[in-house]
Protein backbone atom coordinates (compact mmCIF):
# COMPACT_ATOMS: atom_id res chain seq x y z
CA UNK A 1 0.00 0.00 0.00
CA UNK A 2 1.02 3.63 -1.29
CA UNK A 3 2.48 5.79 1.86
CA UNK A 4 2.49 9.58 1.61
CA UNK A 5 4.90 12.00 4.06
CA UNK A 6 6.57 15.01 4.26
CA UNK A 7 10.39 14.43 2.97
CA UNK A 8 13.76 15.81 2.30
CA UNK A 9 16.14 14.14 0.53
CA UNK A 10 19.34 13.00 2.02
CA UNK A 11 20.91 11.10 -0.67
CA UNK A 12 20.62 9.81 -4.58
CA UNK A 13 22.60 7.30 -6.40
CA UNK A 14 22.20 6.50 -9.44
CA UNK A 15 20.92 3.25 -10.57
CA UNK A 16 21.04 3.44 -14.50
CA UNK A 17 20.59 6.09 -16.82
CA UNK A 18 17.26 6.82 -16.44
CA UNK A 19 16.49 5.89 -12.42
CA UNK A 20 18.19 6.88 -9.34
CA UNK A 21 18.05 5.54 -5.73
CA UNK A 22 16.60 7.93 -3.30
CA UNK A 23 17.59 7.74 0.29
CA UNK A 24 14.77 9.92 2.02
CA UNK A 25 14.34 11.01 5.63
CA UNK A 26 10.16 11.22 6.55
CA UNK A 27 8.49 12.71 9.42
CA UNK A 28 6.25 9.27 10.04
CA UNK A 29 8.17 6.91 8.55
CA UNK A 30 11.92 7.00 9.36
CA UNK A 31 14.34 6.98 6.76
CA UNK A 32 13.38 4.65 3.62
CA UNK A 33 15.38 3.88 0.35
CA UNK A 34 13.42 3.79 -2.70
CA UNK A 35 14.03 3.05 -5.93
CA UNK A 36 13.28 6.10 -8.09
CA UNK A 37 12.08 4.26 -12.12
CA UNK A 38 12.46 6.69 -14.69
CA UNK A 39 13.01 9.93 -12.75
CA UNK A 40 16.04 10.78 -15.01
CA UNK A 41 14.25 10.82 -18.24
CA UNK A 42 13.12 14.44 -19.44
CA UNK A 43 9.34 13.49 -18.80
CA UNK A 44 9.46 11.63 -15.69
CA UNK A 45 5.73 10.91 -14.44
CA UNK A 46 6.48 10.59 -10.85
CA UNK A 47 7.80 14.33 -10.78
CA UNK A 48 11.63 13.99 -12.20
CA UNK A 49 15.19 13.82 -10.91
CA UNK A 50 15.74 14.28 -7.21
CA UNK A 51 18.23 16.23 -5.58
CA UNK A 52 20.15 16.67 -2.40
CA UNK A 53 18.50 18.33 -0.04
CA UNK A 54 14.83 18.65 -1.91
CA UNK A 55 11.96 18.77 0.20
CA UNK A 56 8.44 17.84 -0.53
CA UNK A 57 5.55 15.77 -0.60
CA UNK A 58 6.40 11.81 -1.52
CA UNK A 59 4.44 9.29 -2.30
CA UNK A 60 5.76 5.61 -1.75
CA UNK A 61 5.83 1.92 -1.26
CA UNK A 62 7.95 0.53 1.50
CA UNK A 63 9.59 -3.18 1.25
CA UNK A 64 10.82 -4.87 4.85
CA UNK A 65 14.47 -5.47 4.03
CA UNK A 66 14.86 -3.92 0.55
CA UNK A 67 14.18 -0.83 -1.79
CA UNK A 68 11.08 0.56 -1.87
CA UNK A 69 9.22 2.35 -5.17
CA UNK A 70 9.39 5.75 -5.40
CA UNK A 71 5.49 6.39 -6.83
CA UNK A 72 5.52 10.14 -6.64
CA UNK A 73 8.02 13.31 -5.48
CA UNK A 74 6.25 16.93 -5.84
CA UNK A 75 9.23 18.97 -4.68
CA UNK A 76 8.12 22.20 -2.24
CA UNK A 77 11.54 23.73 -1.27
CA UNK A 78 15.05 23.11 -3.23
CA UNK A 79 16.94 25.12 -1.14
CA UNK A 80 18.03 27.53 -4.41
CA UNK A 81 19.82 29.57 -1.85
CA UNK A 82 22.07 27.12 0.35
CA UNK A 83 23.13 25.85 -3.31
CA UNK A 84 25.05 29.23 -4.31
CA UNK A 85 27.07 29.63 -1.01
CA UNK A 86 29.33 26.84 -0.81
CA UNK A 87 29.73 27.10 3.18
CA UNK A 88 26.10 26.91 3.60
CA UNK A 89 25.89 24.22 1.53
CA UNK A 90 28.73 22.42 2.76
CA UNK A 91 26.86 22.72 6.10
CA UNK A 92 23.80 21.00 4.76
CA UNK A 93 24.96 17.90 2.90
CA UNK A 94 27.05 17.69 6.76
CA UNK A 95 23.74 17.77 8.72
CA UNK A 96 22.13 15.13 5.64
CA UNK A 97 24.82 12.84 5.85
CA UNK A 98 24.39 12.85 10.14
CA UNK A 99 21.44 12.33 10.15
CA UNK A 100 21.79 9.44 7.40
CA UNK A 101 24.32 7.92 9.53
CA UNK A 102 22.78 8.30 12.92
CA UNK A 103 18.75 7.70 11.80
CA UNK A 104 18.25 3.52 11.17
CA UNK A 105 15.91 2.79 8.31
CA UNK A 106 11.97 2.59 9.02
CA UNK A 107 12.54 3.80 12.70
CA UNK A 108 10.28 6.94 12.82
CA UNK A 109 11.47 10.11 14.36
CA UNK A 110 9.43 13.19 13.69
CA UNK A 111 11.35 14.96 16.14
CA UNK A 112 14.51 14.25 13.84
CA UNK A 113 12.69 15.60 10.72
CA UNK A 114 11.81 18.66 12.25
CA UNK A 115 14.87 19.35 13.56
CA UNK A 116 16.66 18.97 9.98
CA UNK A 117 13.70 20.58 8.48
CA UNK A 118 14.29 23.84 10.90
CA UNK A 119 17.93 23.76 10.52
CA UNK A 120 17.94 24.03 6.77
CA UNK A 121 15.71 26.64 7.11
CA UNK A 122 17.39 28.68 9.37
CA UNK A 123 20.75 27.56 7.73
CA UNK A 124 19.23 29.35 4.37
CA UNK A 125 18.49 32.43 5.86
CA UNK A 126 21.38 34.86 4.99
CA UNK A 127 22.07 36.86 8.33
CA UNK A 128 21.83 33.58 10.31
CA UNK A 129 25.08 32.41 12.49
CA UNK A 130 26.41 29.07 10.44
CA UNK A 131 28.47 28.15 13.07
CA UNK A 132 25.76 28.58 15.64
CA UNK A 133 23.23 26.23 13.65
CA UNK A 134 25.58 23.56 13.49
CA UNK A 135 26.24 23.64 16.74
CA UNK A 136 22.61 23.78 17.99
CA UNK A 137 21.68 21.18 15.24
CA UNK A 138 24.72 18.54 15.90
CA UNK A 139 23.36 19.34 20.09
CA UNK A 140 19.78 18.61 19.79
CA UNK A 141 20.26 15.77 17.37
CA UNK A 142 22.39 13.96 20.01
CA UNK A 143 20.01 14.87 22.95
CA UNK A 144 17.17 13.02 21.22
CA UNK A 145 19.37 10.06 20.85
CA UNK A 146 20.10 10.21 24.49
CA UNK A 147 23.87 10.43 23.51
CA UNK A 148 24.62 14.02 24.55
CA UNK A 149 26.44 12.38 27.47
CA UNK A 150 27.16 14.04 30.93
CA UNK A 151 28.44 17.44 30.75
CA UNK A 152 28.67 19.30 33.66
CA UNK A 153 30.55 17.25 36.00
CA UNK A 154 33.32 14.70 35.98
CA UNK A 155 31.89 11.15 34.63
CA UNK A 156 33.83 9.13 37.08
CA UNK A 157 33.65 11.13 40.57
CA UNK A 158 30.88 13.62 39.89
CA UNK A 159 33.40 16.96 40.68
CA UNK A 160 31.68 19.79 38.51
CA UNK A 161 33.58 21.26 35.87
CA UNK A 162 34.21 24.49 34.97
CA UNK A 163 37.34 24.54 32.57
CA UNK A 164 39.06 26.75 34.61
CA UNK A 165 42.99 27.42 33.65
CA UNK A 166 45.08 26.41 36.73
CA UNK A 167 46.65 23.20 38.05
CA UNK A 168 46.47 20.05 35.86
CA UNK A 169 43.47 19.08 38.20
CA UNK A 170 41.73 22.02 36.63
CA UNK A 171 41.79 20.73 32.96
CA UNK A 172 39.05 19.04 31.44
CA UNK A 173 38.49 16.16 29.23
CA UNK A 174 35.56 14.47 27.51
CA UNK A 175 35.45 11.34 26.70
CA UNK A 176 33.03 9.22 24.12
CA UNK A 177 33.54 5.77 25.65
CA UNK A 178 33.10 7.07 29.40
CA UNK A 179 29.78 8.99 28.46
CA UNK A 180 31.12 13.24 29.82
CA UNK A 181 33.24 15.11 31.17
CA UNK A 182 36.74 13.86 32.80
CA UNK A 183 38.38 15.99 35.27
CA UNK A 184 42.37 16.92 35.90
CA UNK A 185 42.23 13.55 38.71
CA UNK A 186 40.21 11.04 36.70
CA UNK A 187 41.25 11.84 32.91
CA UNK A 188 44.50 9.78 33.65
CA UNK A 189 43.42 6.48 33.25
CA UNK A 190 41.17 7.06 30.00
CA UNK A 191 42.64 5.72 26.82
CA UNK A 192 40.13 7.82 24.43
CA UNK A 193 39.59 11.93 25.23
CA UNK A 194 39.13 14.84 24.17
CA UNK A 195 40.60 18.22 25.49
CA UNK A 196 38.52 21.10 26.41
CA UNK A 197 39.23 24.65 26.01
CA UNK A 198 37.31 27.72 27.37
CA UNK A 199 35.70 28.69 24.37
CA UNK A 200 34.22 24.92 24.23
CA UNK A 201 33.30 25.24 28.17
CA UNK A 202 31.68 28.75 27.78
CA UNK A 203 29.89 27.77 24.37
CA UNK A 204 28.44 24.52 26.10
CA UNK A 205 27.32 26.79 29.19
CA UNK A 206 25.81 29.42 26.61
CA UNK A 207 23.72 27.09 25.22
CA UNK A 208 22.60 25.01 28.08
CA UNK A 209 21.06 28.37 29.17
CA UNK A 210 19.56 28.81 25.76
CA UNK A 211 17.69 25.62 26.32
CA UNK A 212 16.44 26.49 29.84
CA UNK A 213 14.48 29.50 28.13
CA UNK A 214 17.41 32.21 28.70
CA UNK A 215 18.21 34.65 25.92
CA UNK A 216 22.00 34.35 25.08
CA UNK A 217 24.76 34.92 22.91
CA UNK A 218 26.36 32.12 21.42
CA UNK A 219 30.17 33.35 20.02
CA UNK A 220 31.27 32.05 16.68
CA UNK A 221 34.20 31.25 18.55
CA UNK A 222 32.54 28.93 20.94
CA UNK A 223 30.03 27.78 18.35
CA UNK A 224 33.02 25.91 16.35
CA UNK A 225 34.96 24.89 19.36
CA UNK A 226 31.15 23.37 20.59
CA UNK A 227 31.03 21.72 17.01
CA UNK A 228 34.30 20.12 16.95
CA UNK A 229 33.78 18.41 20.05
CA UNK A 230 30.17 17.07 19.41
CA UNK A 231 31.83 16.17 15.92
CA UNK A 232 34.57 14.19 17.83
CA UNK A 233 31.77 12.47 19.81
CA UNK A 234 29.95 11.68 16.98
CA UNK A 235 33.04 9.89 14.85
CA UNK A 236 33.42 7.76 18.10
CA UNK A 237 30.03 6.76 18.48
CA UNK A 238 30.03 6.12 14.86
CA UNK A 239 33.61 4.32 14.63
CA UNK A 240 34.38 6.76 11.73
CA UNK A 241 34.48 10.34 10.50
CA UNK A 242 31.64 12.10 8.23
CA UNK A 243 32.68 12.75 5.03
CA UNK A 244 31.87 16.46 4.97
CA UNK A 245 32.80 16.71 8.59
CA UNK A 246 36.24 18.57 7.70
CA UNK A 247 34.39 21.17 5.27
CA UNK A 248 32.76 22.96 7.63
CA UNK A 249 34.01 22.22 11.34
CA UNK A 250 37.08 24.38 11.27
CA UNK A 251 37.84 27.46 9.45
CA UNK A 252 40.97 25.74 7.60
CA UNK A 253 38.81 23.09 6.83
CA UNK A 254 40.01 20.62 9.46
CA UNK A 255 38.19 17.91 11.91
CA UNK A 256 38.95 16.90 14.78
CA UNK A 257 41.07 13.58 15.20
CA UNK A 258 39.44 10.69 16.05
CA UNK A 259 41.83 10.29 19.32
CA UNK A 260 41.27 13.87 20.52
CA UNK A 261 43.33 16.83 20.63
Amino acid sequence: MAQREPAICLRTVDYSETSQVVHFLTRGAGVVRLLAKGTKRPKSSSGGAVDLLAEGDLVFIAKRDALGTLVEFAETTCHLSLRRQADRLNTALYMLELVGAMCAEADPHPEVFDLLHNALARLEQPASPIAAVLAYFQWRLLKHAGLLGQLTQCAECGRRVNGSVGTPRDEVYFSSRVGGMLCGACEGSATEKYRINGQTMGGLAAMRAAQAGTKVTLSEAQARAVSRMLAYHINQQLGKPLKMARYVLDANGSSPSATGQ
